[in-house]
């Protein structure tokens, strides 16, 4: 039997301080990462990044910056990236509401170069979305005032930010009034775009 402290990684048990249960997106290396909840009388604790157990499940980077933004119902962020060398691996959890997270791979040579996958990302669910360098991000809120809450690898550069059209790799984002940036509407097609990054 496996107890409280352990790590479940696709059926098999390690030892660690936490409890995460790890499902693949159907985009590789890209991780749906789901966090136990410790509860008792006073209320829940949740340990949303454990720099050790992460190791043990490649994620390695070092993250030096922390974002929290706050979203209105509706609301696209998307689809961002940072160009090299300041390309960002990103941690992105929700822990206020509930939004429709979108993954994109723009990685040169990649077998699934230009293809998409979508994780609902809610509080309730404690799950979080572990994304490497070579995808674009973005997301929809899905309830008012969602609070996302990233780290990243890198710190942000206004110089090397990028980003793909949110409308223009086949994303079916539903039919809700929309709330989108200027910035986030003038980025290119994904078919005119041409990747930074390489596939390894």
């Amino acid at each position: 039997m496996k107890g409280k402290r352990d790590i479940i990684i696709m059926g098999k048990c390690l030892s660690s301080k936490n409890i995460y249960t790890i499902h693949n997106t159907r985009l590789p290396g890209c991780k749906e990462i789901i966090c136990n909840g410790f509860y008792d009388n006073r209320g829940i604790s949740i340990k949303y990044f454990h720099k050790s157990t992460f190791h043990l499940l490649d994620i390695k980077e070092e993250f030096f910056e922390d974002l929290m933004v706050t979203s209105k119902k509706g609301v696209i962020r998307g689809m961002h990236f940072q160009n090299p060398p300041f390309g960002q691996a990103k941690l992105v959890y929700c822990i206020k509401g509930r939004i429709k997270d979108v993954i994109l791979d723009i990685r040169e040579g990649s077998p699934t170069y230009g293809r998409y996958d979508t994780i609902e990302l809610t509080e309730e669910k404690r799950n979080m979305l572990y994304i490497p360098e070579g995808f674009a991000h973005g997301y929809m809120a899905l309830e008012e005032d969602s609070i996302i809450f990233y780290k990243m690898s890198n710190e942000y550069n206004k110089d090397y930010e990028g980003g793909i059209r949110w409308d223009s790799f086949g994303m079916n984002w539903g039919n809700e009034k929309f709330i989108l940036s200027e910035r986030d509407q003038s980025f290119k097609k994904l078919c005119q775009f041409n990747s930074p990054f390489v596939y390894k």
